[in-house]
């Protein structure tokens, strides 16, 4: 293995296999990138940021909606990885419904393009998808055979999913990962929700009941390189943990944690006030669904981290600082 963050020396060794992340450069792509750079993989990142950066890879342009000179790249590339759409941490206006949607369906239909334009085209390729796909689910407990649920979530990525099995790419295995709530440090969902209980503001959310299927970025990393590099791993996966937990859980876990005492409950009626101020939807933080990966746990997936106390502790606790 390679030293975390490094790059090899040009010209690229013979050894080291392309893998390449489209849409690489938020916190999963971030992540996946280091933990790729230091095994036998050399990572480049589509983005669409010409300033952005990602430790471990080299970054190259791409609009995410057309074919560009990375195609020289793709090709003979060991696997293709797209993480591409816009946040769904905004208000849902129609522009902003209409970018979401268009983000995830033309980075799809760019890169099927790209892979059947290969001469040598990557034997595997590796989409993100969401557990939104199953809606507001309440108790029920949610396989990769579950029920859709409804609500504009779940539309998109029902599309999202569609056109990603339209995508006829005879010669590369397609897997998809439905990502649940992944948590790590230095990004995503946990920042601001740590931050909100060191500030006091650590209570539940709205009823409390609503389900967070959670998993550690290093078992969702693990997860990608499946799809990378097992040939029996194929279709539609749901990529969370096996300990799904409610929003009262999680949050009273997080202030025990964080040593901060009990917080006042926040009222979906604030909730939703909050929200407006802030830009985003409510929705986002009252919903919920448990999701259970059978079919990794079938293929005999072992996760590092399946205790939420051990997790957080890992990456919040003194030792984590």
């Amino acid at each position: 293995m390679r030293a975390l963050g490094t790059l090899p020396e040009e010209p690229l060794s013979p050894s080291l296999k392309r893998v390449i992340l489209a849409g690489g450069s938020g916190f999963l792509g971030r992540a996946l990138a280091l933990d790729l750079s230091a095994r036998d993989y050399f990572p480049i990142v589509l983005s669409r940021d010409p300033t952005a950066s990602v430790p471990g890879a080299r970054v190259l342009p791409w609009d995410s909606r057309s074919v560009g000179p990375w195609l020289a790249e793709l090709d003979g590339a060991a696997a293709l990885v797209n993480l591409t759409g816009r946040s769904v941490d905004c208000r849902y206006t129609p522009a902003n419904r209409h970018a979401i949607l268009a983000s995830r369906l033309e980075s799809v239909r760019a890169l099927g393009e790209a892979v059947r334009g290969c001469r040598a085209p990557p034997p595997a390729w590796v989409q993100a998808g969401s557990l939104a796909l199953y809606g507001d689910a309440g108790e029920r407990l949610c396989d990769e055979a579950a029920p859709i649920g409804r609500g504009f979530g779940a539309e998109v990525c029902v599309a999202w999913e569609a056109a990603f099995r339209s995508e006829v790419v005879p010669q590369t295995r397609k897997t998809l990962l439905r990502i649940g709530f992944a948590l790590g440090s230095g990004g995503g969902a946990l920042v601001p929700l740590a931050r909100l209980a060191r500030w006091g503001l650590g209570g539940t959310v709205g009823s409390g009941r609503q389900y967070i299927s959670w998993l550690h970025v290093t078992d969702l990393n693990t997860m990608w390189r499946w799809g990378i590099e097992r040939a029996d791993v194929e279709g539609v996966y749901n990529a969370s943990g096996p300990t799904p937990v409610t929003n009262r859980e999680l949050m009273a876990e997080l202030r025990r944690v964080l040593g901060r005492p009990w917080s006042p409950p926040t009222p979906s009626l604030a909730v939703h006030l909050g929200a407006f101020f802030m830009r985003t939807e409510a929705s986002l933080a009252l919903t919920g669904r448990r999701c259970v990966p059978k079919r990794l746990l079938d293929q005999g997936f072992r996760f590092q981290f399946t205790d939420l106390s051990g997790t957080l502790h890992s990456l919040l606790g003194p030792k984590a600082a």
